[in-house]
C-alpha cells in the first residue's frame, strides 16, 4: 500500500492500520512518511530532521494509527522516544547511511 486510505468519516481502514503493523523492518523513513499521510490533524505534527512529533489531537482515528505504530516492533523500539499524557509521541529516525563511491 503505498497511500492510506480513509472511511466516510476520515477513520483510516483496517487496510491502513495494518499496512503500518506490517510495514518493511527498516524502512523507518517510508514508515513515517506514510503516518504523516494517514495523521488527521496534519498541524500537530512537527518534523524537524530526524525528530518527528505527532499529537493525535484526542481524535480516535490518531489514536488507532499509534496503536498500529506501537505493535510495529522495530520502529516503536527503535524510534520512539517519549510520550506524555495527552497524545503527544516523540520519535527520531535512525541516520539514513549512503554508501559513497570511491
Amino acid at each position: 500500500m503505498k497511500h492510506p486510505s480513509f472511511d466516510r468519516n476520515g477513520y483510516p481502514t483496517e487496510a491502513t492500520l495494518r499496512a503500518i503493523k506490517k510495514w518493511p523492518r527498516q524502512d523507518f523513513w517510508g514508515l513515517a512518511q506514510f503516518v504523516c499521510e494517514a495523521w488527521y490533524y496534519p498541524d500537530y505534527i512537527k518534523r524537524k530532521g530526524r525528530k518527528l512529533q505527532l499529537c493525535t489531537g484526542g481524535w480516535s482515528g490518531n489514536e488507532d494509527i499509534i496503536r498500529a505504530l506501537m505493535k510495529h516492533f522495530i520502529f516503536w523500539s527503535v524510534c520512539w522516544q517519549k510520550s506524555e499524557r495527552g497524545g503527544a509521541y516523540w520519535f527520531e529516525l535512525p541516520k539514513i547511511e549512503t554508501k559513497e563511491k570511491k
